[in-house]
């Protein structure tokens, strides 16, 4: 498996569209720096996240959110401190969309 990092805002880059179309069942996506912009609650991109973490694993860094100041995220994705994405790193082949 493979872990899909995102780091631009779905807003102003089509990083995300791109990264789903080579992003198999079971692989883990994480939203880093600017990306974690996607996860928040009541986006437009709300319902195209609820669908995928049905059968992939979402994760955004948790102080990324912190620096942007986003409280609200959409259910179902967990956030990670530095700590956990040395985890996932370590767990899986990464690749990042930049």
């Amino acid at each position: 498996m493979t872990l899909h990092t995102i780091n631009k805002s779905p807003f102003e880059s089509r990083i995300l569209e791109t990264c789903l179309r080579f992003t198999q069942e079971g692989d883990p996506i994480l939203f880093i720096e600017n990306g974690v912009y996607a996860v928040q609650s009541r986006s437009r991109f709300s319902p195209l996240l609820e669908s995928i973490r049905l059968s992939n694993p979402v994760y955004a860094l948790q102080p990324d959110l912190a620096a942007r100041g986003i409280t609200e995220i959409l259910d179902g994705i967990k956030t990670v401190d530095y700590e956990g994405f040395v985890d996932l790193v370590e767990t899986y082949k990464v690749n990042n969309w930049l």
